[in-house]
């Protein structure tokens, strides 16, 4: 089972994947929201299925693809979350979570086009796996409750300009993730039970070149972990995004150029889905 959301922007229609077949989710939830999320999802789906009551989307292959989760209330990040990745970026592997945060805004479909900053010359890639919360957490007692808030994960690309993030951040990293449409989601959010979050392999290439190659067992802050950690310093709500961290090979390593006008990134992880973003230059809006 994977839920999704098709359609232009703004007007997305809520869908459950079973098989090679596509139903409209409308009869259950008006969204993939946090509500949605809360309440059981894959239970009622799962009934709804068996009941006959989704309508087959017959002209799904021909609609955008959206973000598979409604705008969150918060997108919560992780730094430096694999020790390779640390490295490559001039630093030592973290003893505890790095956090950093990107507007809800930045959420966008997998396949949009991402627009480069004005003025930016170092926009960068970065494949991550993302845990979306389905239940509030709040002060968890213990790393072993932290799975039961966990709805599903997705794949996410955390553009990054580094130029705004490290040389003008004033030591916060937001400046460089919070453009329009830096964080390029889904295509699925696949629930929960189905996925072995710490041995996915993650991978980028930029047009057609391969960049990253990696395994979510090289965290070095597991996805329970995470969960635990950042509940004991904010209240994470039903449909929340945390991205987890990328692994080696993104342009900040200085083996690689930064993104231009024209580039193409795709990104994948096993088992969750794989995006396509061509970045263009900014232009005035009339």
């Amino acid at each position: 089972m994977k839920f999704a959301r098709l359609g232009e922007s703004g007007s997305e229609i809520p869908v459950v994947i079973d098989g090679d077949r596509t139903f409209d989710l409308r009869p259950v939830t008006s969204d993939v929201d946090g509500d949605f999320l809360a309440g059981d999802p894959v239970g009622r789906t799962q009934e709804a299925l068996d009941a006959g009551t989704l309508p087959e989307l017959a002209d799904a292959d021909s609609l955008r693809i959206g973000s598979p989760i409604a705008r969150p209330s918060a997108v919560i990040c992780i730094g430096q979350n694999y020790a390779a990745h640390a490295r490559e970026s001039g630093a030592e592997p973290p003893t505890v979570p790095i956090l950093f945060l990107k507007t809800p805004n930045t959420v966008v479909g997998p396949n949009d086009t991402v627009t480069i900053p004005r003025g930016s010359e170092k926009t960068d890639w970065e494949v991550e796996l993302g845990i979306v919360i389905g239940t509030r957490a709040a002060y968890l007692d213990s790393v072993d409750e932290a799975e039961a808030h966990i709805a599903g994960y997705v794949v996410a690309n955390d553009v990054s300009e580094r130029a705004y993030q490290m040389d003008v951040s004033g030591g916060q990293w937001s400046k460089g993730k919070i453009a329009f449409g830096f964080n390029p989601t889904g295509p699925w959010l696949v629930p929960a039970a189905e996925v072995d979050a710490q041995n996915l392999n993650l991978r980028s290439w930029v047009n057609g070149e391969p960049r990253q190659d990696s395994n979510t067992n090289d965290m070095i802050f597991d996805v329970r972990t995470i969960v635990h950690h950042l509940s004991q310093y904010v209240t994470l709500e039903p449909g929340d995004l945390i991205l987890t961290g990328t692994p080696q090979g993104v342009a900040f390593g200085g083996k690689f150029p930064y993104l231009k006008a024209g580039d193409v990134v795709e990104i994948e992880i096993e088992g969750l889905g794989r995006q396509r973003q061509e970045f263009v230059a900014w232009e005035a809006q009339r």
